[in-house]
């Protein structure tokens, strides 16, 4: 069965209106101003260290505010595929990443580069978000193609069911080009190398389960594990010979493995 809104993905939902009320309240409160990053003054000349701490808690613009949760609606399929638990552990690892390394390369790469032009960091999660949008990519399969046909002599466009959800990318990473563009690029690394596993102690780190325990989830185990445990006693009572036992003991053995695929694999 298809499910729709925020189903199996609590944390996406979460995430998603924390990021509407943190930007609508640091609009109500007009404080945009301590959000984004200008490399100078902010960083070299005030020092103002706390805003590589602070710079993706908000976006200051109401359309990167529009676009960046219309993304994270679509994403919200990847924590359906991990579970809880991985998306959780993915979005925590990367994090020190995501939030350092774009201030750091605007600063010391791209703004000497530019001969000081490029001076802005738009403040919002884009690092992150392309982070999640990297693991969508390569993950998500898409459902369906279509083609536009076109005026010219090569024929038609070809898109998938996905293509909507690159179009939302494609605009939030250039809303405030050149910084929300290194933003977006710097996620999707961290992201790819997260996923090929070479992103130093951040691949293969979980969340510890008991902190991560879906209780709804257990039960439904835990229904299942009873269920298995009264067949296998018919199973044992029905017949006393090797070969019913064997059957008994080949039942428990499938059984164990059902579990095993539902319990802790991530």
């Amino acid at each position: 069965m298809l499910t729709s809104g925020f189903t199996n993905a609590p944390i996406s939902k979460f995430l998603l209106f924390a990021l509407v009320i943190s930007s609508l309240l640091v609009s109500i409160a007009d404080i945009k101003y301590l959000f984004y990053i200008r490399v100078v003054p902010h960083l070299w000349r005030y020092k103002q260290g706390w805003r590589l701490l602070v710079w993706q808690t908000c976006y200051t613009n109401s359309t990167e505010v529009l676009f960046a949760t219309m993304l994270l609606y679509h994403l919200r399929v990847v924590e359906r595929l991990w579970g809880s638990r991985k998306f959780a552990s993915f979005l925590l690892s990367t994090l020190p990443y995501n939030t350092i390394l774009p201030p750091m390369l605007l600063a010391l790469v791209v703004r000497p580069l530019s001969f000081d032009r490029a001076n802005y960091l738009p403040a919002g999660p884009t690092p992150i978000i392309f982070s999640l949008l990297a693991q969508y990519h390569a993950a998500i399969p898409h459902m369906y193609q279509f083609k536009v046909a076109t005026s010219s002599s090569s024929g038609a466009l070809l898109f998938s069911s996905k293509s909507f959800t690159y179009l939302l990318a494609f605009q939030l990473a250039f809303s405030s080009f050149p910084g929300s563009t290194l933003s977006a690029l710097v996620g999707w690394c961290v992201g790819y190398a997260w996923r090929n596993e070479i992103l130093p102690g951040a691949s293969k780190w979980r969340i510890p389960a008991w902190l991560m325990k879906d209780k709804a989830q257990g039960q439904r185990f835990e229904g299942l594990r009873r269920r298995l445990e009264g067949e296998e006693a018919v199973a044992a009572a029905s017949g006393a010979g090797g070969r019913d036992r064997g059957e008994g003991r080949q039942r428990r053995t499938l059984g164990t493995q059902i579990l095993d695929q539902f319990r802790g694999n991530f």
